[in-house]
């Protein structure tokens, strides 16, 4: 049993404009995700994938497998020729949070509190 984390979760600022955010979440539907991202995104360990949005901020969890990594994750995605085009398009939607570093997009949270399962 590996002691890396299952789960990571992001957060992301969306531009605070009502058409953008409405265009964003078209985009997100799953008949309009390109194939070469969802398959990008399976090769690169990740087994599922929610994205949340309130007002314009946005949340992220990935849920991965035991080969995934960060590294494996830059790797795959700079593999695929469309993932640069797919982020190009995405951060005309997207705006970093105030606190991220310069060319910074989704940044990692910090999990505060878990409350174990009873099961």
């Amino acid at each position: 049993m590996s002691d890396k984390p299952n789960r990571y979760c992001f957060a992301l600022d969306l531009k605070d404009d009502p058409e953008l955010i409405a265009r964003y979440k078209q985009y997100h539907q799953p008949d309009n995700i390109w194939p070469e991202i969802t398959d990008s995104i399976r090769r690169s360990g990740i087994t599922a994938m929610d994205i949340f949005l309130t007002g314009n901020r946005l949340f992220m969890i990935m849920q991965v497998n035991d080969d995934f990594s960060f590294e494996l994750m830059e790797q795959v995605n700079n593999s695929t020729p469309r993932s640069g085009e797919w982020e190009e398009l995405m951060w005309t939607f997207q705006q970093a949070l105030p606190w991220a570093k310069p060319n910074e997009k989704w940044l990692l949270m910090e999990q505060i509190f878990s409350l174990p399962s009873t099961s």
